[in-house]
């Protein structure tokens, strides 16, 4: 499971264009050999809970976005734009979700599940 985990946080991260500091920030601050030998091998022998928790959100993320949105390309680009909603008071949801809590990605799932009306 941690290396299909790990697969899709980097296709999201390729999409999203995050930065190797994003990347870091969304997987929880590893260590950075640590990071850096999942980046180059796309498998880890176990994930912390914390680590499965964070990509999980960070898919259903990705997913809600690709359901509410026309295109991958707008769906790819609406983490960087800043939200007047009240949950990101004009930031976007990235500058959000690197906040680095778990719950600032639980709080965006949220609201996008919502959106979606589930």
């Amino acid at each position: 499971m941690a290396s299909a985990a790990l697969q899709a946080f980097f296709n999201i991260a390729n999409n999203w264009e995050l930065s190797v500091a994003e990347e870091r920030t969304l997987l929880g601050s590893p260590p950075e050999s640590t990071f850096y030998k999942w980046k180059a091998e796309k498998t880890a022998g176990r994930l912390s809970k914390d680590a499965l928790d964070r990509i999980s959100y960070l898919l259903g993320i990705y997913k809600d976005l690709n359901i509410l949105l026309a295109s991958n390309r707008a769906a790819n680009e609406w983490v960087r734009k800043p939200n007047k909603a009240s949950l990101f008071n004009g930031q976007s949801a990235l500058d959000r979700m690197l906040a680095g809590s778990i719950v600032d990605l639980a709080d965006i799932r949220r609201y996008l599940d919502a959106q979606r009306g589930i």
